[in-house]
């Protein structure tokens, strides 16, 4: 029997409240597509805007999720409460998270100030899943005072993370062949806060050297930020706090600067955009064999009119 879905009003005050059942249970539907969505949205919308969101992103094998937990860690030290969202690849047998966010971060599964996701990216491109941003509307309006967001760690696509995130970290580590190879592109220029993890291995020199020179090439506004290069044992904690204090920075500067501002302007942009692009699609998937394709299709065979025309007329009769 499957369970009946509270009334959204009252999901939304338990997931307010710190119920963390209730948060999953939001973000369940933002997964699904539910069709309570819309009514979702529409309760979180007075409530959100708060939260520092905080994309983890770099190759694989750089150490994202052991940065992610050590950075909960930090946050929690100082009293604020952390959400979190792990994009894994999906399972190509039943389309879920591959990893588990149970498994990657076990210190916090029972700290009732951290909640803790795993979302299946579904083929979905650029390191996250379809549905991320109205996961993050769960969680900003949620209460969280800090979303940490890790892609999947895909390589150079990941750059969606840039326009998702207030702050982006870019994780490279030693001893993975070339480090700029490893977060070049794209990657390089995306980032807010550079981060060489596992700086206890042979290497490490290297790749702060090589990162500083490619960092140097890039033209920057005089009032610009200037993306710091710092250094972490993940795995022990050491340079974790750093990297907390530069996150706290740049959102002090983003605030003062405008920045902030227009980059959640940007990202509500974005958001309607994809919105409302999907909702068109829908309405063109029901096209195919309608009668008023067909009649325009044979105008296009028989040279009565060019496809462009043909096009027009089909999207003012929607």
């Amino acid at each position: 029997m499957p369970r009946r879905t509270p009334p959204v009003a009252e999901l939304v005050e338990r997931a307010r409240a710190g119920e963390s059942r209730a948060v999953a249970r939001l973000i369940s539907l933002v997964e699904d597509e539910s069709p309570l969505l819309r009514e979702v949205m529409a309760a979180l919308a007075p409530h959100a805007g708060q939260a520092h969101i905080v994309g983890i992103t770099g190759s694989p094998g750089v150490g994202k999720s052991t940065s992610t937990s050590a950075l909960v860690s930090a946050y929690r030290a100082t009293g604020k409460r952390v959400g979190v969202l792990a994009v894994d690849p999906s399972s190509p047998f039943s389309g879920g998270a591959l990893l588990g966010d149970r498994v990657r971060m076990q210190d916090h599964a029972t700290d009732s100030g951290v909640f803790i996701r795993s979302m299946a990216s579904r083929g979905h491109l650029g390191g996250l899943a379809w549905s991320t941003p109205q996961a993050l509307r769960v969680l900003d309006a949620a209460g969280f005072d800090v979303v940490l967001v890790e892609t999947v760690g895909v390589g150079q696509s990941e750059v969606e993370i840039a326009g998702m995130a207030d702050t982006t970290l870019i994780l490279l580590a030693p001893g993975m062949g070339d480090g700029i190879q490893a977060a070049k592109a794209g990657i390089l220029e995306v980032g807010d806060i550079y981060v060489v993890n596992k700086a206890d291995r042979d290497g490490v020199q290297n790749v702060t050297r090589d990162l500083r020179a490619m960092l140097a090439l890039a033209e920057r506004d005089a009032d610009a930020w200037t993306p710091p290069i710092l250094k972490t044992v993940a795995s022990r904690n050491e340079g974790v706090d750093e990297v907390v204090t530069a996150i706290e920075e740049r959102l002090v500067w983003m605030r003062a600067s405008g920045i902030l501002e227009d980059r959640r302007r940007s990202r509500a942009r974005d958001e309607i955009e994809a919105i409302a692009m999907t909702a068109l699609r829908s309405r063109f998937a029901h096209l195919h064999g309608d009668a008023r394709l067909d009649v325009l299709a044979a105008k296009v065979a028989t040279g009565a009119t060019d496809p462009y025309s043909a096009a027009d007329e089909l999207i003012s009769a929607l």
